[in-house]
């Protein structure tokens, strides 16, 4: 069975940082694409970024471009998401999924009508920036 589990998620103060964790087991990252997605209260999904298993290149949503960093650790089947200069409309449920490299999906993940090309996903990890 395909999974993906998500850790690092917490209460952090305004400006401070977290580092999410997005483990995969059944599958090999070199041939996944792993994005990272998050949903806040009464609002929809979105993409928040996008790491590549052909080169490793890197996307992200605009809200987030200059202070998250996605990385990855093949060799731990680990995907991270480097989170700095929190605010609070970064609160949400932190989501990481897959996708077959051959659908090229990082460059579409910020265009909601693409989420359900990604699968599986993760159970989400609640991160909430809070004074």
């Amino acid at each position: 069975q395909v999974q993906l589990v998500e850790s690092g998620g917490g209460l952090v103060q305004p400006g401070g940082s977290l580092r999410l964790s997005c483990a995969v087991s059944a599958f090999s990252l070199d041939y996944y694409a792993i994005g990272w997605f998050r949903q806040a209260p009464g609002k929809e999904r979105e993409g928040v970024s996008c790491i590549s298993s052909s080169d490793g290149s890197t996307n992200y949503a605009d809200s987030v471009k200059d202070r998250f960093t996605i990385s990855r650790d093949n060799s731990k089947d680990t995907v991270y998401l480097e989170m700095n200069s929190l605010k609070p409309e970064d609160t949400a449920v932190y989501y990481c999924a897959a996708g077959p490299a051959r659908w090229r999906l990082c460059e579409r993940f910020h265009t909601p009508g693409f989420f359900g090309l990604w699968d599986p996903w993760g159970q989400g990890t609640q991160v909430t920036v809070s004074s």
